[in-house]
């Protein structure tokens, strides 16, 4: 079973060409210019445009995950293009890293097999997701990720690596923060079936009408969330300013008993929050945000909160990369100020600070 197979063999990619600003290539739609750009239509061509290149270089999927500074990036920017999904083994499927996520969660779904459905609607590249350990409504990438094809710039080698090699943690691998390495291909394992993998987080399960634990038709479960995402701003929508973002901004923190017994104090009632290992809990960060006084929609210039959700920062027409740091900054620190808990951004900052 191949769906659009992969090119084997090194290719030359298109020669540079002298580079766009970065706005057009970001879900934010903020970012400076890049000094050159190289569209790659398979992994050997970004390899090859990489070893090519003069000076530094950012390899761009979907750019939804990402915030670069209104001075763009004085390098190569590689376009990261291209699809591909085969079956390398049983119920275990390559996809290439170009390949738009969605379009591979909804293949996943037409064909039978659970085990990413939850993460129906989330933007960008298929090779974005180890990086960050996408997840989303109970599910999380590594739970299904067999082995992710690194290219290690530094040694100059290609090799499979396994999960325990990625070091997988609440949004984070060894991937994130370092350019050291290029995911180039991720192999998924699936189970095939017509029914989900239970139903880890209530809110989708009570939009199933089912029990947490449960199982539901595969199909009526990517429905389910793709209605919770569009509900939220969070499926991408040329005309919905509330979808030009870079989903949530902000992880949702982890901290100790004494710290959730300050917020609950300070809060007059107890935050949301789930078990993040011994002693810990995950806190909602868009549960700190509007108990500290920020509203859907507050606004800072041209960037402000979604109208839908608090925990994504949207641009609203015009904005700068320094509008929606500057309203980052705004929103961390009022939580900070208000409960004792610091929030962190989600999405990789390229020549940008928080």
């Amino acid at each position: 079973m191949t769906h659009a197979s992969p090119t084997p063999r090194e290719q030359a990619p298109n020669g540079p060409v002298p580079g766009r600003s970065l706005s057009e290539y970001t879900t934010l739609r903020i970012g400076g210019p890049a000094r050159e750009m190289i569209e790659t239509r398979h992994w050997s061509e970004a390899v090859a445009a990489i070893r090519g290149a003069a000076g530094p270089t950012l390899v761009l999927g979907g750019g939804s995950n990402v915030v670069i500074g209104d001075a763009g990036f004085d390098g190569t920017v590689v376009l990261l293009r291209g699809e591909g999904i085969e079956e390398v083994g049983p119920e275990l499927f390559r996809v290439q890293a170009g390949h738009v996520w969605d379009d591979f969660v909804a293949w996943t779904v037409s064909n039978g097999f659970s085990g990413v459905e939850c993460l129906s609607g989330i933007p960008g590249s298929t090779g974005a997701t180890p990086i960050q350990n996408v997840g989303a409504y109970g599910q999380e990438v590594a739970q299904t990720i067999a082995a992710v094809k690194v290219w290690d710039r530094e040694a100059d080698e290609i090799r499979d690596w396994s999960p325990a090699e990625c070091g997988f943690a609440y949004r984070r691998s060894v991937f994130k923060h370092s350019d050291r390495y290029l995911v180039l291909s991720v192999d998924f394992r699936l189970a095939e079936g017509e029914e989900s993998e239970p139903i880890a987080y209530a809110e989708l399960a009570k939009r199933l009408e089912v029990e947490v634990g449960d199982r539901a038709p595969v199909h009526l479960v990517r429905e389910a969330v793709l209605e919770l995402r569009r509900g939220k701003g969070m499926v991408l929508d040329e005309d919905d300013h509330d979808t030009w973002s870079a989903g949530s901004f902000f992880t949702n923190p982890i901290i100790d008993a004494g710290a959730l017994r300050k917020v609950a104090e300070r809060a007059g009632g107890e935050p949301p929050h789930w078990p993040a290992g011994e002693g810990l809990v995950k806190v909602s960060a868009a549960w700190l945000i509007g108990a500290a006084g920020f509203e859907k929609g507050h606004r800072r210039g041209e960037a402000g909160l979604s109208t839908k959700h608090t925990l994504a920062l949207t641009n609203r027409g015009g904005a700068s990369a320094a509008d929606v740091l500057a309203l980052a900054a705004e929103v961390a620190d009022g939580v900070e100020a208000a409960f004792g808990v610091r929030l962190h951004p989600e999405p990789v900052m390229v020549n940008a600070e928080l």
